[in-house]
């Protein structure tokens, strides 16, 4: 999860630069065998792809702006999203 939120937080503008794809995110939780990073990818794996992710991520982060937007922010909206 470190990884792939280190990648989040790298690109984040409300919308995230480049492209990812669900193989990538794949190998980002390769090593993390924790119960968020099954959920997260079950949850992947069911909406075929990372789109929706990536919408709702950024769409919820929006509040976080004034607050801030760090770890543990996304990791908290990667597990309302994966619990979803």
């Amino acid at each position: 999860m470190k990884e792939l939120i280190k990648y989040l937080l790298d690109n984040l503008y409300i919308d995230f630069q480049g492209e990812i794809s669900l193989e990538q995110v794949r190998g980002f939780l390769r090593e993390d065998d924790g119960r968020e990073a099954r959920q997260l990818m079950a949850k992947l794996i069911e909406e075929k792809g990372v789109d929706d992710l990536l919408i709702t991520l950024a769409d919820c982060l929006k509040e976080h702006i004034q607050t801030g937007i760090n770890e543990r922010v996304i990791r908290e909206q990667l597990s309302t999203y994966s619990e979803s």
